[in-house]
């Protein structure tokens, strides 16, 4: 099967599509950027394994900055050089599934306990 072929977005479109999909990433130095903060190294690193196995089965692979207080995401393409549209779906991949809370939504899944002993996400991750 034929690969796709791969072109660079314009920072116009970049800027439209943060805009109406990713609200919380922007376009800076060349790649889209996303900060996850954690409540400590436990969550640091829950986020960049969830993160790395996203980018793993996408097999297109983000620089991660992991720190004790959370996870910078910077997504861009290599080959071409730029941002595209594989950058954009496994944004809204990462965001779909680090944001997914399942005791917000009711159902047989009720989330991490209130304790903060438990937490390990910001609630505004």
């Amino acid at each position: 099967m034929a690969r796709p072929t791969i072109v660079p977005l314009s920072e116009q479109d970049i800027t439209a599509r943060l805009t109406r999909d990713l609200p919380r990433w922007r376009y800076e130095e060349g790649s889209l950027r996303r900060r996850f903060k954690a409540k400590g190294w436990k969550g640091s690193l829950m986020l960049a394994t969830t993160i790395g196995h996203l980018a793993e089965v996408a097999w297109h692979h983000p620089d991660l900055l992991v720190t004790y207080g959370g996870v910078e995401v910077r997504l861009s393409t290599h080959s071409p050089k730029g941002i595209t549209d594989r950058d954009f779906a496994l944004a809204a991949k990462i965001e779909e599934v680090v944001s997914w809370r399942p005791g917000k939504e009711g159902g047989p899944l009720e989330g991490t306990p209130q304790d903060p002993g438990a937490a390990y996400l910001d609630d505004e991750a």
